[in-house]
């Protein structure tokens, strides 16, 4: 880890937490130094002064989302790619993902600001992926309850200083220097219910399927699903984990009974489960015709040229994800 990171603020517990990568002891008195900047710059963010809200849509009574840009981060959009949003109960508000960035984190705090002033009693992360969850830092003097599956907190730990390192060629210092990765508060191995003031959320965690730390949240009021990156419309879906076990998921998702789904990139609202098709199709066209190629002794470089081209149409950033797919399913389906 080079020194560019020292900028890196991580709270574990109130104890200290040894990092795979030897984070060292000068590093983090240099972290805790800066805490106070931090902290400042945070409060002075969140009143709203000088920062434009995000905007969000009301897609069910109470429930808002956003939907982010179906690009890849950059300095252009911030890090603002995913769909995030919030829930208002009678008496709490929860959150769920921060955003890509400091900066989206504190614009939704200001728009969450202008429709309610209850208080943010969760924030919850539906996977480890940083553009989810590096708005994270915006609700630190929020009093809000980190929600997430059991395996986020170690999911994020070992990929820190890459996910940082990424962040800042792609987004930039400016950002990378103020984020902040909170732990989780309350992690959730099976099922959970949420209480916002007769409103209950339903947060459920999942075994490997788009990561190994996917959950979803369901507001019972409105019969609004939202999925995170265990579905996308448009964006192309991004294997992480294991492709056999997400169309497992899927299957368990298409038994909500929700009306709508929010899902991790593309339209903020969709049916449901229909929502789910082109997304099932494309991953059951992987595994056919990888085991077709598996069977027939091709190479993981054949399948990277071969597999799955028809779909390149329909599908955004298709170059940019789609030949990973083909070799993590690959290395995956080999091993039958």
């Amino acid at each position: 880890m080079r020194a560019r990171y020292n900028r890196l603020l991580m709270y574990l517990y109130g104890a200290p937490f040894r990092m795979a990568t030897n984070l060292r002891i000068r590093w983090l008195a240099m972290a805790i130094a800066a805490l106070g900047l931090l902290a400042a710059s945070a409060v002075a963010r969140a009143d709203g002064h000088g920062v434009e809200p995000l905007a969000v849509e009301e897609i069910a009574p109470g429930v808002f989302a956003h939907r982010g840009h179906e690009q890849t981060p950059s300095r252009a959009n911030v890090g603002d790619i995913a769909n995030i949003g919030f829930v208002v109960g009678a008496e709490a508000v929860a959150v769920i993902d921060s955003g890509g960035s400091p900066t989206i984190g504190e614009r939704l705090l200001v728009a969450i600001r202008q429709r309610t002033e209850l208080p943010i009693r969760y924030l919850i992360n539906t996977h480890v992926h940083f553009d989810h969850l590096f708005g994270n830092g915006a609700f630190r003097d929020e009093g809000a309850e980190l929600v997430a599956h059991a395996r986020l907190q170690g999911a994020l730990m070992s990929r820190a200083d890459t996910y940082l390192a990424r962040f800042e060629e792609m987004v930039g210092p400016e950002e990378a220097e103020r984020v902040v990765m909170l732990p989780t508060d309350i992690p959730v191995s099976e099922r959970l219910e949420l209480e916002l003031g007769g409103r209950v959320l339903e947060v459920v965690a999942y075994h490997t399927a788009h990561t190994n730390n996917d959950i979803t949240v369901l507001d019972r009021q409105t019969g609004t699903l939202f999925a995170g990156d265990l579905v996308s419309l448009n964006h192309i879906p991004v294997l992480d984990g294991s492709v056999l076990r997400w169309l497992e998921v899927m299957d368990q998702l298409a038994e909500i009974p929700a009306a709508r789904v929010v899902p991790g990139h593309g339209p903020i609202t969709a049916p449901w489960p229909d929502a789910m098709e082109p997304q099932r199709r494309y991953l059951e066209g992987l595994v056919s015709e990888i085991r077709a190629l598996q069977q027939a002794r091709g190479t993981i470089q054949q399948a990277v040229g071969e597999v799955g081209q028809e779909a390149a149409g329909h599908w955004l950033l298709f170059e940019e994800y789609h030949s990973r797919n083909v070799t993590a399913a690959f290395a995956e389906l080999e091993w039958e």
